[in-house]
């Protein structure tokens, strides 16, 4: 047992992020409560993170925080915000003010040191079944699992995610907004599939495709879908 009541350790957590583009509420609201509706398996009651960067003129920033409350996703923190009057009524409201890394401030670049020949991030490899409730993450590198992906498991990866099993669960690729990555699977049968936060749930994945070996990539900030040869 520990000598101490508490203990702080570094960890990460792969959270969804919502990009507010509307100030009314009720719009947000309903437009949240469709999505929602689309994927309740993977969005009811998750946590989020509201990036503000794009709203512009005044909002009634109660209102929107209940409205957001009332589609059961739970506000953790809001990042992208540059208007002071607004950091002040969302610190109000208890909300953490969040910088993602490419909010930080520029500082002049230095001068770019040749990398190591050594400093290879190794791609993460999992072996054995991935059983329903757990979650994998491949944190700034691709994923290969060559085993099973049961229903309710979930591959979470910054890079590309290869899956040389029965995929039944979710798998979530380029997790920290690389839309150029890929999932490649040798038999598709995911309850979502998702690339940069771009996603479908299993009744969007095209029937042709459903339990065959597929590749999905994104086309013009859509998914797309052809056959893995």
């Amino acid at each position: 047992m520990s000598q101490t009541p508490i203990e702080f350790k570094g960890s990460s957590f792969t959270l969804s992020v919502v990009h507010l583009h509307h100030t009314h509420p009720d719009v947000v609201r309903q437009a949240l409560q469709d999505k929602i509706d689309q994927a309740p398996a993977f969005l009811k009651n998750a946590p989020v993170v509201l990036n503000v960067a794009s709203l512009d003129g005044d909002v009634n920033w109660k209102q929107m925080q209940q409205a957001i409350a009332s589609t059961g996703l739970r506000i953790v923190g809001v990042s992208g915000c540059k208007d002071e009057s607004l950091k002040r009524m969302i610190a109000r409201a208890g909300l953490p003010i969040l910088s993602e890394g490419k909010e930080q401030k520029k500082s002049p670049e230095p001068v770019a040191a040749a990398a190591p020949e050594s400093a290879i991030v190794k791609t993460r490899v999992v072996t054995t079944p991935v059983r329903s409730g757990q979650q994998i993450y491949a944190r700034n590198t691709d994923l290969i699992v060559t085993n099973s992906v049961s229903a309710g498991a979930e591959l979470v990866a910054d890079g590309n995610i290869h899956i040389y099993g029965m995929m039944r669960g979710r798998a979530l690729a380029g997790a920290s907004g690389d839309r150029a990555c890929q999932i490649f699977c040798t038999s598709l049968s995911a309850e979502l599939v998702s690339i940069a936060g771009e996603y479908w749930i299993m009744d969007q994945i095209p029937a042709e495709y459903f339990a065959k070996a597929a590749r999905l990539s994104l086309k013009d900030g859509a998914l797309t879908i052809q056959t893995l040869n």
